[in-house]
Order: C-alpha cells, then sequence, then structure tokens
C-alpha cells in the first residue's frame, strides 16, 4: 500500500462537501478569471496541451484558485498525485513522500505531482528536501502561497520552480460564478430560492476578490432563506456579520497596505491614505504601529517644511497609546490628512544620507582645536579651545569661526527646499552663512 491514499488524479468532492469544494472547476476551461495563466495561448494551458509540465508555484491571494489549478494539472498530466499541507506535514513526511515517488519512477515509470500548499510554511531544511528530486525529474513540485517567493522560498529551491502570479478575481466573475452554483449545485437547486443580480454583487463587495469568501458566504446566506424565498442583502450581511478584509500582519499585504499609505500622503492623496489606513485597522493592525510609521513620515517626507508636522505626529501617537482604540481611529485619520496636505520636503533625510555616504568612505576627521571642549588643564595646554569665540558676545550672533573639520571646508549637506517654512529656513541659513563670510573675509 502507498504511503498516501492517492490516485492518478484528485478524487471528486462528495454531496457533504462544503460547497467551495462541490463547484470546484474540473477543467482549466471551468476556471473563472486567470485568463493570463490558463486562457487560449496562456503559458499554463499550452504546458499542460503539450504534456511539457514542469514544477511551478502559484502566487496569489486566498480564493483565487492556486488549489484548484493545481488538481486540474495533476488530472490532466495523468502523473500521481500527493497533496499536503506545510502546516500538517514535517520533514519525516516529507522525506517519506521523495522515497515513495523515487520508488515508484525506478519500478513502474510513473512521475508523481506534489502539490505542497502553504509551501512557505516550510522551514529551510524541509524545501532543501524537495531539491534533488526536482532536479532528478522523480517529482513535478506545485507549490501554492500568499506569499512573494522571492523572500518565502529559498533561492536553490525557486530557481528550479517558475512562478505563475495569480490576481483576486474581479467581481464580475464572482458573480458569474455565483450564478454558476445557482444553475448546477444539486443542494442549492433543492432549496428553490432566488436571488437576484444585485444581490449577488452586493455579496461579491463583501467578499473582495476571494472566490472560496464568496462561497462560504453565500452558502451561509442560503441557510437563512426558507425554502422557495428570495435572498435579500438583509441575508449577506445577517451572514457576513463583517467585511472579509484581505491582510496578513506578518506578510507581504501588511508591507504593501503601509507602502500604500506612505505614498499616498507624500502624494498629497488625503482619500487614499484615509483607505489605506482604515484597510490597516480594520484589519487588526497594530495603530502604534500605524502611529510610528507616520512619526518617520513627518520627519522624513514633511521635514522643516513644516515642522509642526512632527509635533502633531507624536501627539497622536500618545493620544492612540493613551485612549487606544476605537476612539484613537480618528486621531489617525486627521494625522493622516495633516500630512497629505502639509508641504513637503525631504531634505532632511537626503542631507543626513549624504552625511552617513561622507561617513561610510572614510572621511572621520578630528575635531578642530578652536571648537573642542577643555574641563582640564591638560586640554588647555594642547590648546583645546584656543580662539573660540562665543556666538552670543558678537553683535552678529556668529562668528568666522569653521565648526567643519577642514577636509570638508565648504562641504553642504543640507540643501533645503523653497517650500513652506523651510523656505524661511533656508533664508536664515543663507544670512548666517553671508555673515560669516564676510567676517572672515574682514578678519
Amino acid at each position: 500500500m502507498d504511503l498516501f491514499e492517492t490516485t492518478a488524479s484528485p478524487e471528486k468532492p462528495s454531496k457533504a462537501a462544503p460547497l467551495a469544494e462541490r463547484v470546484r472547476p474540473q477543467t482549466l476551461d471551468e476556471v473563472l478569471g486567470q485568463s493570463q495563466l490558463v486562457g487560449k495561448d496562456a503559458p499554463l494551458r499550452k504546458a499542460l496541451e503539450s504534456g511539457d509540465i514542469q514544477s511551478f508555484v502559484l502566487w496569489g491571494p486566498p480564493g483565487t484558485g492556486k488549489t484548484t489549478i493545481a488538481r486540474i494539472v495533476a488530472s490532466q498530466s495523468g502523473a500521481h498525485f500527493v497533496p499536503f499541507s506545510a502546516v500538517l506535514s514535517g520533514i519525516k513526511e516529507v522525506r517519506e513522500v521523495m522515497k515513495d515517488a523515487e520508488r515508484k519512477k525506478l519500478q513502474f515509470g510513473t512521475r508523481t505531482l506534489v502539490f505542497v500548499d502553504e509551501i512557505h510554511r516550510f522551514n529551510k531544511a524541509q524545501q532543501d528536501a524537495f531539491l534533488p528530486f526536482v532536479e532528478k525529474g522523480d517529482i513535478t513540485l506545485i507549490g501554492a502561497t500568499t506569499e512573494n517567493p522571492s523572500f518565502e522560498i529559498n533561492g536553490a529551491l525557486l530557481s528550479r520552480l517558475r512562478v505563475y502570479v495569480l490576481d483576486p478575481l474581479r467581481e464580475e466573475d464572482q458573480v458569474a460564478l455565483l450564478e454558476r452554483v445557482l444553475e448546477k449545485d444539486e443542494q442549492i437547486l433543492r432549496k428553490n430560492i432566488s436571488v437576484s443580480r444585485e444581490v449577488l454583487q452586493y455579496l461579491a463587495t463583501r467578499t473582495p476578490g476571494d472566490a472560496r469568501a464568496a462561497l462560504n458566504l453565500f452558502e451561509a446566506s442560503v441557510y437563512l432563506v426558507r425554502k422557495g424565498d428570495e435572498m435579500l442583502k438583509k441575508h449577506v450581511d445577517q451572514a457576513a456579520q463583517r467585511v472579509m478584509l484581505l491582510y496578513d500582519k506578518g506578510g507581504e499585504e501588511h508591507f504593501n497596505i503601509i507602502s500604500a499609505l506612505h505614498k499616498s500622503m507624500r502624494n498629497g492623496d488625503a482619500d487614499a491614505a484615509l483607505y489605506w489606513l482604515a484597510r490597516m485597522l480594520e484589519s487588526g493592525e497594530d495603530p502604534l504601529y500605524i502611529a510610528r510609521r507616520m512619526i518617520r513620515f513627518a520627519s522624513e517626507d514633511v521635514g522643516n517644511a513644516d515642522p509642526h508636522a512632527l509635533m502633531l505626529a507624536t501627539s497622536v501617537k500618545d493620544t492612540v497609546h493613551f485612549i487606544g482604540l476605537p476612539e484613537g481611529k480618528l486621531a489617525l485619520a486627521q494625522l493622516a490628512i495633516y500630512l497629505s496636505a502639509a508641504p513637503k520636503s525631504n531634505s532632511v533625510y537626503q542631507a543626513y544620507g549624504r552625511v552617513e555616504k561622507d561617513l561610510k568612505a572614510g572621511k572621520i576627521y578630528p575635531v578642530p582645536l578652536e571648537i573642542r571642549n577643555a574641563p582640564t588643564k591638560l586640554m588647555k595646554e594642547l590648546e583645546y579651545g584656543k580662539g573660540y569665540e562665543y556666538s552670543h558676545h558678537k553683535e552678529e550672533k556668529t562668528t568666522s569661526l569653521e565648526c567643519m573639520p577642514k577636509e570638508l571646508k565648504n562641504r553642504k549637506y543640507y540643501i533645503p527646499v523653497e517650500e513652506g517654512i523651510e523656505k524661511k529656513l533656508a533664508e536664515r541659513l543663507r544670512y548666517w552663512e553671508a555673515v560669516r563670510q564676510k567676517l572672515r573675509s574682514e578678519g
């Protein structure tokens, strides 16, 4: 008996299976969306039709058809199909599957198609266990992941896999899927309910891009409708309770959305900033994490064009820490709008970067003697502080002192922009520079 009870193709679901499993497409023609992969002349379809199936990984959000496409490929390729989940399996199971696949190839010439759901959950050792068997052709590996393969799959293994990217389903694809269910699923047909296209569209908006979530919500809504009655929006609301938002606090979507918030504020788009802010908050993101990122933005992107932005950002952080959620949402929203509207300058960020670059290049020079501190007799004897001029004692409120190391004389790190308050700062800095130059020329 084989290690796993598998067949040459995936088994068809029983009538007792959930709706999402019962209506799972059996051919590429039945797959809705993903035309870039399974449409006419698309790469995955052409590979399957030619019989040249190489190992690959399917990367996309939940409910976009990764498992479905893997099962169709297995069914149509005629390979021995072994599915298992990275959540439930360990290195022992991986090695046993590999040995079984090697035996089948040697004894029967049968190639094994191994489907690993959530392959990103495998550690390095588990992923490395696949390498020799993929290289020898003992198995065709198909991985499915919601995480960016560049970050979550070992480079050695990833180099041997083709990456297919799946997109979130469009609303019209979800509606078409639900219409198909109403026409073909025996259990739904027995309920003899009616559903308007408007309600189907409404349901699709509650599960954006996710076919499985749409089917699960639809099935839950059906149970709330009496036999022979019409499904209404209220049934969908009762079944859903709340909008299902795509968000992974520790994964790529987390970084995608915080990036979207940052770039929306940088672009002065308050409405987009509010949208991305709400996406994070309503999905359970730590509000203090958002506040920290907005404080960074106030310094990096607004800077001296509006120094009040940094003060407001730190104040909002304290507000959120003090009152928590949900009240703190409005403070964050207020800050997002203010930062979006504020004049922008990254001159402080650029200036510090220039200093860092010089330091990394080895431009580490001693402090000029004139501006060194001299708290001891020895230091005074070594002429620490000799020639120092106290600017407050001068009518001009500045002196001719060179505060830079002589090797960096006239080096400019801070280049202010003519924007907001920074325009006034630039004028003041130019004034002080002109006065110092005058004093030096006179001296």
